[in-house]
C-alpha cells in the first residue's frame, strides 16, 4: 500500500498565513471591483418585421437602431421569410391568406399597395397619420407620393425610391465631343456616330428590357409618356392615338439604324449592366443598383467611366422616367398597430433615410437629400440622380396591376420579337386592358 508523506510545520504555517491574509484582504478587492449590472430588462412587447427579398438584412438592422434606441420597451424581429423568393412569397402568402396576427409591419414593392388595399392586408394609414398626414405625404418625391395612395387612402409609405437611368459612356462621349443626349434622335446620332469611330463589332448602342419581364412594361411607358399621353385617360385604356404607336416606331427606328442588337426581346433586366460592365455598351437603360456593380465590381472594365442622364424624350427636356423602390406598410391583422406605426414613421422619415443613403446608397424619397453635403461626400452621382426621381411616374396603379403587367410585357416581347406587328398588340392591348378598366 502506497504511504501518504506527512506535511511539514513549516508548509502548514505558510498555508495558515494565506488563509487569513485572503480573509482580511479579500473584502478590499472585492470593493474595488465595478458592481455587478443587472441583466438588461425584457422588451415589453416584441414588433415583427417582415422584408422578404426587398432589403439586405444588415441594412434593415441600420434602418431600426434609431428607433431601438428611441424606444426600449420595444424589441424587433426581422423576417426575411427563406433563402430562395419562393420560399419567402409561400411564407408572405401564408400569413397573409391565413390573417396571421404574429407580423405587424411589411416591406412591399412600389406597385403593391393597391393590391393590398383591396385585399385588405394593409391598414389604412389616414386615421393613425391624423393632422399631420397631408405635411408627412407633401415631403416625399412626387412618384413615391403618389404610389402611396390608393382610392384616397394612404395605404403605405415610401422605404426608399428608385427610377430607370440613362447610363452611358462618358469616357467616349468625351472623346467624340458629344453631350449627353436629351433626345431619341441625339441618342441614336450619338451612338452611331461612337459605333463608327470605334470600329469594333461588339460594341452596342443601345439596350433596354424586351424579355417578357416586369421593366419590360416601362420599355413601353416611357417613350408614350415622353408624348404627353397615358396608357388611361378617364380610367379607360388610351391606345387609340398615335402617340401609343410611337414606342412602337421608337424600337423599329432604333433597331433599322443598327443601335439597338438584333436580340432586343431576349434582354432581361441584369443582361444590360453586364453588357455595359465589360465594356461592350454605350447607352443602358435600368435601374440603379447598377451604378455600385459598375463602379466597385473587381471585374468591371468601366470603373470611373459611366455617367448617368435623365431618360432621352422626343424632344429635349420633356421626358419622364420609370418610378421603382420599396414601401413599409402596417399589417391589417396586427395587434400592435400604434406601436407598429411609430416604427413604420420611423422607416419612412429623413433621418433613416439618411442613413440608407450613406450605409447603402439607397436613393432617399425625400428630395432635400439629394443636396446633403455628407450624402453628396459619399456619392456624388446623387447630384445628377435629383432630376430622374422627380420625374419617375408609377406605373398604373391598380389592384389588378399583375394582369396589366402581363397584357404590356407579353405584347411589347411580341412585337421586338416578330410574332406581332404593332397593330396587333395594340388590339390585344386594347381588349385585354379594358377588361381590366371598366
Amino acid at each position: 500500500m502506497k504511504s501518504i508523506a506527512p506535511v511539514g510545520r513549516g508548509k502548514v504555517f505558510a498555508c495558515l498565513f494565506l488563509a487569513v491574509l485572503a480573509w482580511l484582504v479579500g473584502p478590499v478587492f472585492a470593493r474595488a471591483q465595478a458592481p455587478v449590472q443587472p441583466p438588461p430588462a425584457a422588451p415589453q412587447s416584441i414588433l415583427r418585421l417582415f422584408i422578404g427579398n426587398a432589403q439586405k438584412l444588415d441594412v434593415a438592422r441600420l434602418a431600426i437602431e434609431g428607433y431601438l434606441r428611441a424606444n426600449p420597451g420595444i424589441g424587433i424581429e426581422i423576417e426575411t421569410g427563406g433563402a430562395t423568393l419562393e420560399q419567402q412569397q409561400q411564407m408572405l402568402n401564408a400569413a397573409l391568406t391565413s390573417k396571421d396576427s404574429g407580423y405587424d409591419l411589411f416591406l412591399i414593392d412600389v406597385l403593391r399597395p393597391a393590391q393590398w388595399a383591396a385585399a385588405q392586408w394593409a391598414e389604412p394609414l389616414d386615421a393613425h397619420l391624423g393632422a399631420e398626414r397631408d405635411l408627412l405625404l407633401d415631403r416625399y418625391l412626387p412618384g413615391m407620393r403618389a404610389a402611396s395612395i390608393h382610392a384616397g387612402r394612404v395605404i403605405a409609405v415610401p422605404y426608399f425610391a428608385d427610377a430607370q437611368f440613362l447610363y452611358y459612356r462618358k469616357d467616349l462621349l468625351e472623346k467624340y465631343a458629344l453631350e449627353p443626349p436629351r433626345s431619341w434622335d441625339e441618342l441614336k446620332d450619338a451612338a452611331r456616330k461612337i459605333m463608327a469611330g470605334e470600329n469594333n463589332p461588339a460594341l452596342i448602342g443601345l439596350e433596354m428590357t424586351g424579355a417578357p419581364v416586369e421593366s419590360t412594361v416601362c420599355s413601353y411607358l416611357v417613350p408614350l409618356w415622353a408624348t404627353g399621353e397615358d396608357l388611361l385617360a378617364g380610367g379607360r385604356p388610351n391606345l387609340g392615338s398615335e402617340a401609343a404607336k410611337r414606342p412602337f416606331q421608337l424600337w423599329a427606328d432604333l433597331r433599322a439604324a443598327n443601335v439597338t442588337p438584333p436580340n432586343h426581346a431576349e434582354i432581361a433586366t441584369d443582361r444590360i449592366r453586364q453588357t455595359m460592365q465589360v465594356g461592350n455598351l454605350i447607352f443602358g437603360i435600368t435601374w440603379s443598383y447598377a451604378w455600385n456593380r459598375l463602379q466597385t465590381d473587381a471585374d468591371s472594365a468601366v470603373k470611373g467611366r459611366i455617367g448617368i442622364a435623365p431618360l432621352p424624350g422626343f424632344e429635349p427636356l420633356r421626358s419622364a422616367s420609370c418610378l421603382g423602390g420599396w414601401m413599409v406598410s402596417v399589417s391589417a391583422f396586427s395587434k400592435n398597430k400604434p406601436e407598429a406605426v411609430k416604427l413604420l414613421r420611423h422607416l419612412s422619415s429623413p433621418q433613416t433615410a439618411r442613413v440608407m443613403a450613406l450605409e447603402a446608397g439607397h436613393l432617399p424619397a425625400f428630395a432635400e437629400l439629394y443636396a446633403d453635403p455628407e450624402v453628396l461626400a459619399a456619392w456624388p452621382w446623387f447630384a445628377q440622380a435629383l432630376p430622374v426621381v422627380q420625374s419617375a411616374r408609377p406605373r398604373p396603379i391598380t389592384p389588378r396591376y399583375s394582369e396589366v403587367s402581363e397584357v404590356l410585357r407579353a405584347n411589347v416581347h411580341a412585337v421586338l420579337g416578330g410574332s406581332k406587328t404593332p397593330e396587333q398588340a395594340l388590339s390585344d392591348m386594347g381588349i385585354r386592358l379594358g377588361g381590366i378598366f371598366r
